[in-house]
């Protein structure tokens, strides 16, 4: 379904404003728009695309944005301790747990005795304050990710064949050692370029602690999700995979409320997501784009690739609900008819989430919209297919230029789905009130976020 002015039909109208009600996390962005890029750029684009994989400094960004984890100067093995519980979130269980060296009630015995519980840390001394090295880094990213099993299935001719790889001399390392250097390269957990003649008793780099956390995070599905990059080859296959198997997501609970809400006019549509595809991604750099036409995202990534801008992708599917008023003809399929004869009408919709290499990258996003995918005019040209009047972008951090609204939250403590109601900041209060009203057990949590200023200016009623 096109966008179309503020002043246009009653369906357009009410499904915008449904837009506006009710979509999901974060925002956007402003500046000029990136310049072409050159035919003759190819070869960097690659090589900028190969710079953009994630590595230790995007692991250390990730950990302190997601996990508020520092991990700097001289660190011990007690930090990496704490660190891996917060991220695990690991408590410890009712067994009693003992250590030589730290005692319960130490500010790091819960950490340790979760780990204990786990196998990630053995005993029975800790030995937190001593410098963390390659070996204990290695070994509690190992175990913590879930391969301590995969490592001590290793005979001693398959270790020491990885170890080779590293130019580790058959015997330099123990028996279990060996193993779980082995089965860490093999994993991916420790690149060869930091593995290269592994020394267990030196200290840890921060090139290593970062990257373990990074890979541990990764094998432990705690980290970003994606389906690929905008300068991938294969990006379309994957985004049209994603689309066709994705369909209408149905959560009757929440369903029951807002439907309720749009029966009372609080609302006039909502939109319903599954938090099982979230991105994940740091936030910082990142915004998410929702239309409702494939066609158009098939053109927006080809738009970016072509504006030299390369980016992770996820696609996070979503439902939107709007009224359908009787007076507008056949509704078609998927609606539900309520008291007064109207509909409620249901749309597969998607959100596109792109996490750049860049803040500058991620700025750059609102001025290529601005020019390629914004209508101004209804012959307007050199637009991309289904381009909208009031597009829609936003980004959970502050952005220069952008509008400040509020996503009111509702959320199901048994199940993966949300239901995310746009507003105006002013009028969050009054759909929370009414919200509430219908479930007074309804669990709401607003937050403000930005969003672009067209999709702004449409919750204020103006056409463009």
């Amino acid at each position: 379904m096109s966008r179309t002015p503020f002043s246009s039909t009653k369906m357009f109208a009410a499904f915008l404003l449904s837009c506006s009600l009710l979509f999901t996390q974060a925002s956007a962005l402003a500046a000029a728009p990136a310049s072409p890029a050159a035919p003759e750029a190819s070869a960097a684009h690659a090589q900028a695309q190969a710079a953009a994989k994630d590595g230790a400094e995007q692991y250390k960004q990730f950990l302190q944005e997601k996990y508020s984890i520092q991990l700097n100067g001289t660190v011990t093995k007690g930090d990496l301790i704490a660190a891996v519980a917060d991220i695990l979130d690991a408590k410890p269980s009712d067994k009693a747990v003992t250590f030589t060296d730290l005692r319960a009630g130490e500010t790091l015995f819960n950490d340790a005795a979760a780990l204990y519980d786990q196998g990630i840390l053995t005993g029975p001394s800790i030995q937190a304050d001593q410098p963390l090295t390659n070996y204990v880094a290695l070994a509690i990213a190992l175990r913590a990710a879930d391969l301590k099993e995969l490592a001590l299935s290793y005979p001693a001719s398959k270790a020491d064949q990885s170890l080779a790889k590293l130019n580790v001399k058959k015997g330099t390392l123990g028996t279990k050692a060996a193993q779980e250097v082995a089965a860490a390269l093999d994993t991916g957990l420790l690149p060869v370029s930091l593995g290269k003649g592994f020394k267990p008793n030196a200290p840890a780099s921060d090139e290593l602690i970062q990257t373990l956390l990074g890979q541990m995070l990764i094998k432990k599905g705690l980290y970003k999700q994606y389906i690929g990059y905008t300068s991938d080859s294969d990006i379309y296959a994957k985004l049209a995979t994603a689309y066709e198997t994705s369909d209408l997501i149905n959560a009757p609970k929440l369903q029951d409320l807002v439907n309720t809400a749009l029966e009372q006019e609080l609302v006039t549509g909502y939109n319903i997501k599954d938090t099982r595809y979230d991105a994940n991604f740091i936030e910082s750099l990142s915004l998410i784009y929702g239309h409702s036409d494939f066609k158009h995202a098939r053109q927006l990534i080809g738009l970016l690739r072509s504006e030299g801008l390369d980016a992770k992708v996820q696609f996070e599917p979503k439902t939107s609900a709007f009224l359908f008023l009787a007076e507008w003809g056949d509704p078609g399929p998927n609606v539900v008819q309520i008291e007064n004869g109207n509909y409620i009408a249901f749309a597969k919709e998607y959100d596109l989430a792109f996490e750049f290499a860049t803040a500058a990258d991620k700025a750059a996003f609102d001025g290529i919209i601005e020019q390629f995918a914004k209508k101004n005019a209804a012959d307007q040209q050199g637009l991309i297919y289904g381009s909208w009047w009031q597009p829609l972008y936003y980004s959970s951090t502050p952005i220069a230029g952008y509008e400040q609204i509020t996503n009111n939250l509702i959320t199901d403590p048994d199940s993966t789905f949300t239901v995310n109601p746009f507003s105006l900041n002013e009028e969050s209060a009054k759909v929370v009130a009414g919200l509430k009203k219908i479930d007074p057990e309804a669990v709401i949590t607003p937050y403000k976020f930005w969003v672009d200023k067209p999709f702004f200016r449409y919750l204020n009623g103006e056409s463009l």
